[in-house]
């Protein structure tokens, strides 16, 4: 049985990832700081009380998945705040960047022994941390923090291509969520239908690209 591993797992994007791997035969592992009903009916196993953003909580994690080899790491904890210019807040900042991308590489990093060759990472990232594609500004701490783990995410898989590991930094879409006050424009199962085919199609060809779920290739 394959076996998947998903931070943020309790809700939105990453229970519809959980639920989705759980009803293909998958060995679901949710990873968050506080589990739901949902999330222990999707996943055999669940990490609950994990801060992302701590070594204590990464310890924690790499402790409860000790012996256990990952078919599939999927980094999709994550935070948004707004962030106005002239009201700049260098702890909502600081935050973001901790949560958005220092978490995620330092959990690779400390999760690297569980993976094999042929192994998969995915890093659910944002579009908005691309800066060719910025047209509409604000947000610095959001756009900022993803555009730092998309440039880990890129030298992630030119380290770890040589291991037989790909990764890929994959943007969700507008997601009907409680981040985005459930403001978006499609819902996870369609957002999850996108992303689990562009999993499905990583390989050490493509590993280090970014893509939109519905398939487009974007502009780092």
């Amino acid at each position: 049985m394959k076996h998947v591993v998903i931070t943020g797992a309790n809700r939105g994007i990453g229970l519809e990832l959980a639920r989705h791997y759980h009803e293909h035969g998958w060995k679901v592992t949710g990873v968050c700081r506080e589990s739901s009903s949902e999330l222990d009916n999707d996943a055999e196993q669940v990490i609950d009380g994990i801060d992302v953003s701590s070594a204590d909580g990464i310890e924690l994690l790499v402790a409860a998945l000790q012996g256990q080899t990952i078919d599939l790491l999927i980094n999709n904890a994550g935070v948004l705040q707004q962030d106005v210019l002239g009201k700049l807040d260098i702890a909502s900042l600081r935050l973001q960047m901790e949560i958005n991308a220092f978490a995620p590489i330092l959990i690779c990093e400390a999760l690297l022994p569980n993976l094999e060759p042929g192994s998969k990472i995915a890093n659910i990232t944002s579009r908005m941390g691309s800066i060719s594609d910025n047209d509409s500004g604000g947000h610095y701490g959001y756009r900022a923090s993803k555009a730092a783990f998309n440039a880990f995410g890129k030298s992630l898989a030119i380290d770890l291509k040589e291991r037989g590991i790909a990764v890929a930094q994959l943007h969700p879409g507008f997601v009907k969520t409680r981040m985005v006050n459930f403001a978006g424009i499609i819902t996870t199962e369609e957002s999850v239908a996108g992303l689990t085919e562009r999993i499905e199609a990583l390989s050490l060809e493509n590993t280090g690209s970014f893509w939109h779920c519905n398939g487009d290739e974007l502009p780092w």
